[in-house]
């Protein structure tokens, strides 16, 4: 790996595009590295994972917008639609879009954290869907997917966007632009005009995850790969883009991240190394922020360890500043302890989530959240009772930057009435990669079986698992085979009439 250091630069300064972030990242998206055996092990995983939770989230009401909107824009020789008749073709760009949205709507797939927050999965629906329009085989995908996974890490461990609230889908634009060139085999200069471009259409602001969260959050990641997917188009006809981009006198670094006196540093890899950040990601085993996976383990632990538990008097969680300040007390976000919230922000409320958990030992992607449990009165006592506070030692453990020791986890003292305290602690998810139990293929397989029960039918279910084990050996034009149908009268419509 080399770490490449990234400031401003005054315009008077003609920087040599081959020094630009930019341009060292089309580098290692065009070297045609040797692909690394793990690394396309874990692209199955997640392309099976994001299956999951696309097919269990359909028939929810942004997912039925967003394919309502696909369905207005077929083409011929386009891409599929999750749940739709594979005969059916539509453009890439909205295929990604609806796509997309259906994979995180539930907040249930893969995940990445460093200085910035990420889920790394959402590069795979817009490479999937210009691999099927552009007829490219497996290993195209895979290759796209390991590079687009391998940017986006990277950024995330070098540059924190949430800092100058930016919504982290800043990272996404140019990593799904580098996947696809990757794929394409683009040479380095149209990948690079493509990031540019990627990067500068992406820009939003972390209202998405704050205060009262709403649908758009689902939408956001899947705006930001049409976006890509539109960039790459753009740059393939020959056309430029601002530049540069993240160095430039009114770059993105300049006028919205830390300034003109920025330093920043971005690992990368040599060209031609293997690329690996993605076997540095980690899934969900529950539907909820990550950052409160190792709680929600925690309060099924202590479900089992307090016998009444009405004799709570109140809740403390010490853990990271990122959980305090995203998904607990400290984001001073009244919504995160209100009944009628929506579900989006009650994912962000570790309040929410470890009462819930608590109480039930469990934790279910739709019983979990529906207006009924969130009025709970038992629910509610318990939720309003808990506080989260940043605890240096638990911040430091969050920034580590060995994968091994690099923890998500929070202290708890549950206080009772009597006196007692009772106190418990994780590192990290029972599920996470270095966790007491890590989620190896089987468990991304029986994941996809249980979110998908009922949905679809065990000749579909067997049928996706078999093609997904053998995408290395799919040929060009047959990637379509990775889409998962579903009977048409099991698909919810939305008959408001749009645009389009």
């Amino acid at each position: 790996m080399i770490v490449h250091k990234v400031r401003v630069y005054p315009s008077k300064i003609k920087l040599d595009k081959k020094k630009q972030l930019a341009w060292k990242i089309a580098e290692i998206a065009s070297d045609n590295a040797k692909l690394n055996n793990h690394s396309i092990e874990m692209a199955i995983n997640r392309i099976i994972d994001n299956a999951s939770v696309a097919i269990a989230s359909l028939n929810r009401k942004p997912v039925i917008s967003s394919r309502e909107m696909a369905l207005k824009h077929p083409r011929k020789n386009g891409a599929t639609l999750f749940g739709v008749n594979s005969k059916l073709k539509f453009d890439c760009e909205w295929a990604a879009w609806s796509n997309g949205t259906a994979v995180r709507e539930l907040d249930f797939h893969d995940t990445f954290l460093a200085a910035d927050y990420s889920h790394p999965g959402d590069n795979i629906p817009p490479l999937l869907a210009v691999a099927e329009q552009k007829k490219r085989s497996g290993l195209d995908l895979l290759r796209g997917i390991i590079t687009a996974y391998e940017v986006q890490v990277n950024l995330v461990k070098g540059i924190c966007l949430h800092k100058h609230k930016v919504d982290h889908i800043a990272h996404l634009g140019p990593s799904v632009a580098a996947g696809i060139g990757s794929m394409l085999k683009l040479n380095s200069e149209t990948i690079y005009q493509s990031i540019q471009q990627a990067l500068h259409t992406t820009i939003s602001t972390r209202q998405s995850r704050k205060g009262e969260i709403s649908s758009w959050k689902a939408f956001a990641p899947a705006h930001a790969g049409k976006l890509s997917i539109e960039a790459v188009d753009r740059t393939m006809r020959g056309e430029g883009a601002p530049s540069p981009i993240y160095e430039g006198e009114d770059s993105v670094i300049a006028r919205i991240l830390d300034g003109k006196k920025a330093l920043y540093k971005i690992p990368l890899p040599k060209k031609k190394e293997e690329k690996k950040a993605i076997l540095e990601t980690y899934t969900k085993e529950y539907s909820a922020e990550y950052q409160a996976q190792a709680l929600i383990d925690i309060a099924i632990k202590l479900n089992k360890k307090i016998e009444n538990l009405n004799q709570i008097k109140k809740i403390d969680i010490y853990t990271s500043h990122h959980t305090h300040n995203v998904i607990g007390t400290g984001a001073n976000d009244p919504q995160k302890m209100d009944s009628n919230a929506s579900r989006e922000t009650l994912d962000h409320s570790i309040m929410y989530i470890f009462a819930v958990a608590l109480e039930d030992g469990d934790w279910h992607h739709i019983k979990s959240y529906t207006k009924q449990r969130a009025k709970k009165k038992s629910t509610i006592k318990i939720w309003h009772s808990i506080k989260t506070y940043e605890d240096k030692k638990w911040t430091k453990k969050y920034h580590d930057p060995n994968p091994k020791k690099k923890c998500f986890g929070a202290k708890v003292i549950v206080y009772l009435k009597n006196g007692k305290k009772i106190v418990e602690s994780l590192n990290r998810a029972d599920a996470h990669p270095y966790g007491l139990r890590p989620f190896k293929r089987n468990n991304y397989i029986n994941k996809f079986l249980k979110l998908t029960k009922n949905l679809i039918s065990k000749k579909e279910s067997d049928r996706f698992l078999n093609n997904i084990k053998k995408l290395k050996k799919l040929k060009a034009g047959q990637l379509y085979l990775l889409n998962i149908e579903v009977k048409k009268s099991n698909l919810k419509r939305n008959r408001n009439m749009g645009i389009f």
